[in-house]
């Protein structure tokens, strides 16, 4: 296939093979998801399943890869699915348009994934798809917090236990200790300390007590390195 020769000729056969025969789980597509599963197809994964419950909003068009003026209050499960087909018509997709919870992870690991990809923001469903997915012994990687954050250069990849300065991974490393859960995934975070006037209090939204500051770079940045280190390790590199 010519689109992806250039991926072959970096990967040679047998990784992009891997990546083809591949079936990866994305949950998020806001402004890290979504950059991340267009990466992973871009790189040839064959099969993905995307799950989101949100609709494009106005206040999504500074960083998100889904939200333009034409797709405001379209579904972003719709809106990725029709803009990675157009990238692979051969691809094997699965759109969820659903909000996750406790009680829909059983049957979702009912699948067999090769990876997983958190990009929830919201706590109490980013902790149930960590403690499912380390239970079904899935390969994960999960974003923390983009916030607030202006340094690229501070963005980077390790094990959980050794994220810091990031108040989501607290949080979630604090809520995964009742699940004797302390390390074994790998985080996408920034240490970069969020200045308070970057941040203000919310009400009436589902699972978010408060708002952050972003930058247009910042979540893409993040989604890129979850989906390589995703396509690394799919490939053998």
């Amino acid at each position: 296939m010519e689109w992806i020769s250039r991926t072959e000729l970096l990967l040679e056969k047998e990784g992009l093979a891997k990546l083809q025969k591949a079936h990866v789980l994305v949950v998020g597509l806001g402004g890290v998801g979504a950059y991340a599963a267009e990466m992973l197809v871009r790189a040839g994964i064959g099969e993905i399943t995307l799950i989101d419950a949100d609709v494009v909003q106005p206040s999504n068009r500074n960083r998100q890869l889904a939200a333009l003026c034409s797709t405001t209050h379209k579904l972003k499960v719709e809106v990725m699915t029709d803009r990675l087909l157009d990238i692979n018509p051969k691809l094997k997709i699965h759109p969820n348009h659903l909000f996750l919870t406790a009680d829909v992870m059983p049957s979702l690991f009912e699948t067999k994934f090769d990876y997983v990809v958190d990009a929830i923001d919201s706590i109490s469903p980013k902790v149930f798809l960590i403690v499912h997915t380390m239970n079904a012994k899935y390969p994960l990687i999960s974003s923390m917090g983009a916030g607030g954050k202006l340094d690229p250069s501070k963005v980077m990849i390790d094990d959980v236990s050794n994220s810091y300065h990031c108040k989501l991974a607290r949080m979630v490393r604090k809520k995964l200790t009742k699940f004797n859960i302390k390390t074994g995934f790998d985080v996408v975070y920034s240490p970069e300390p969020v200045k308070r006037e970057h941040v203000i209090f919310v009400e009436g939204e589902r699972n978010k007590k408060t708002t952050v500051g972003t930058i247009s770079y910042m979540p893409a940045l993040f989604g890129l390195l979850a989906a390589s280190k995703v396509i690394r390790e799919l490939a053998g590199v």
